[in-house]
């Protein structure tokens, strides 16, 4: 580490930098703004802090979310007031839903000019309030090596989440004395008790229909590995929570899918009939319990819960709750001793596979244009290693459903369903992953959320593959318009541009695919061409989902 220069006194932009260097920050996502300026030019001497300029405050949000979510250390933006932070509260809500760790700063206007509507100004404690882990501000240059310790230690306790710290233009520009080099503790996990690990074993001891359901807490890939080798002795199947397909294999025999939007009612039937499910790390969302129908107080099955936060715990009346880290959690039940397996539950897992298996061959649909043979084969040319990133929309449902993770941290898709995610996490998974294949499906909607981000990609030389479905539709609201509101539709209706000539023009490679024959050449020249890549997939709007033509529901 190159740590900046620092005399006896100095500014507290220099201040503020020179922590973020001792917390092993080096990558900042940001949008300049004026409010920020001494932070900008102490970073000028901070070369082992690579800065990434963004077109828009919620691309720069996005791509520090991505980030966060892939290091599992807090992803760093900074943006400037007022607007700046408004454009921001995009990638702060989705870390928040996420349960990601991240640290947003944002200027502030002056001290003196607070509370009076000063340009620009706006009370980020009370924006960011209900989306955030933690708000503050930094109203002296001699507390930030305070603030910045206590947000990086309240990002990744418990729930990890976003933190929010404002920072006002004069209190950077003051001069303090540096504090003495930070001594950062090590983060500290829950574990439960001996006589929880007992009460855990003999709930699945008399289970004939047990079912884990793993959800998006930290799992470093030593603890997804942990529950692989666990539910093999205990021929468990495993499901995993909306958009965390990544913690467990796919391709694993114990793995029965996810339990999220368009889930298979097979899967729905089963968390049903279980006797026991054991939740490890997820939260019970209304996606998750599909609208609050099932795993609710008084059902027929029992719930083990297993959580690091107590707070999220206590929203929670399970049979057993535990709180406890994955990884704390998964390696004393390893050291344990299986007792003996009850034929039924082997045949409960082997139906529930089976299903999956069914539910992930994809059938034909109206076009020339079959999306769903497209990802089965994606599925098969990519190394287990790709990063496979998404927003939201219907287009997602193929990737979900078709797509097989096989390592620990290869997903990146939004569990708050926001827009526009996909490609600016595309840039942050290859900032930090350059060897790794990377690719982001978004529709065409999802895309011009974010669009302008091609040009943060084509400028740092970001070599990531976007495959845009274009059905010239936001197909998910016309789905639910047909359904509720037949023959009258409204707003769902898109002009797009042209992809393919705009992708060029940002410097990428680009085609257009139109046939599904067509995209296996074109996907081998994008990753021959050493661009950043944009392939654009005319889907008709037909092909509504994987199981749904439009046509049905008119």
């Amino acid at each position: 580490m190159t740590e900046i220069p620092i005399g006896q006194s100095a500014n507290g932009g220099r201040i503020l930098v020179r922590c973020l260097q001792e917390h092993g920050v080096d990558r900042i996502f940001c949008v300049p703004g004026e409010s920020y300026l001494p932070v900008l030019d102490a970073l000028f001497d901070a070369p082992d802090i690579q800065l990434i300029t963004c077109r828009q405050e919620g691309g720069a949000a996005m791509m520090a979310a991505a980030d966060g979510k892939l290091s599992g250390v807090p992803g760093v933006c900074f943006a400037t007031r007022g607007p700046g932070a408004t454009n921001a509260s995009a990638g702060v809500h989705l870390a928040h839903q996420g349960s990601i760790p991240m640290v947003l700063f944002i200027g502030q206007v002056e001290r003196a000019a607070q509370d009076r509507e000063a340009f620009q100004e706006i009370d980020y404690r009370r924006m960011f309030g209900q989306m955030a882990k933690w708000v503050a501000q930094i109203d002296s240059a001699e507390r930030i090596a305070e603030y910045i310790q206590r947000a990086f230690a309240v990002a990744t306790s418990g729930r990890p989440g976003p933190v929010v710290l404002a920072l006002p233009e004069d209190m950077l520009r003051e001069t303090a004395p540096p504090a003495p080099p930070l001594s950062i503790p090590a983060p500290s996990a829950p574990a439960p008790s001996p006589a929880d690990l007992k009460t855990l074993r003999e709930l699945l001891a008399a289970s004939h229909k047990p079912l884990v359901l793993c959800g998006e807490s930290p799992w470093p890939q030593s603890a997804s590995e942990n529950l692989q080798r666990w539910c093999e002795r205990e021929q468990l199947p495993v499901a995993a929570a909306f958009r965390c397909q990544d913690i467990f294999n796919n391709d694993h025999p114990h793995y029965i899918g996810d339990v999220g939007l368009g889930i298979n009612p097979a899967q729905r039937t089963r968390i049903e009939a279980a006797d026991l499910v054991i939740a490890l790390g997820g939260r019970f969302s209304e996606i998750v319990t599909q609208n609050y129908s099932v795993l609710q107080p008084g059902g027929p099955q029992k719930v083990i819960y297993a959580h690091p936060s107590a707070e999220e715990l206590a929203r929670v009346p399970a049979t057993l709750r535990l709180n406890t880290s994955m990884a704390n959690l998964l390696e004393p039940l390893l050291k344990g001793t299986a007792g003996e397996i009850p034929q039924s539950r082997r045949a409960w897992l082997e139906s529930a596979r089976n299903d999956y298996l069914q539910w992930t061959t994809p059938g034909e649909l109206p076009g020339d244009l079959q999306y769903g043979h497209i990802v089965t084969w994606l599925r098969e040319q990519l190394p287990d290693d790709a990063i496979i990133c998404n927003g939201a929309g219907n287009y997602s449902i193929w990737v979900h459903r078709f797509f097989r993770y096989r390592r620990s941290g290869t997903q990146l898709a939004p569990i708050s369903g926001s827009m526009g995610y996909g490609l600016p996490a595309a840039i942050a998974a290859k900032l930090r992953y350059p060897e790794r294949p990377v690719i982001c499906f978004a529709g065409d909607g999802c895309l011009q959320m974010t669009v302008q981000e091609l040009a943060t990609a084509s400028h740092y030389g970001v070599n990531v593959v976007v495959i845009v479905v274009n059905n010239s539709s936001l197909g998910t609201i016309r789905m639910h318009q047909e359904r509720n509101y037949p023959g009258r539709t409204s707003g769902t209706d898109l002009s797009n541009p042209d992809f393919t000539a705009l992708a060029l023009a940002y410097g990428f490679h680009a085609q257009t695919v139109a046939a599904t024959e067509e995209f296996f050449p074109a996907f081998a020249e994008a990753v021959a061409s050493d661009k950043p890549a944009l392939l654009e997939l005319m889907l008709p709007l037909n092909a509504l989902t994987p199981n749904l033509k439009l046509s049905d529901l008119q």
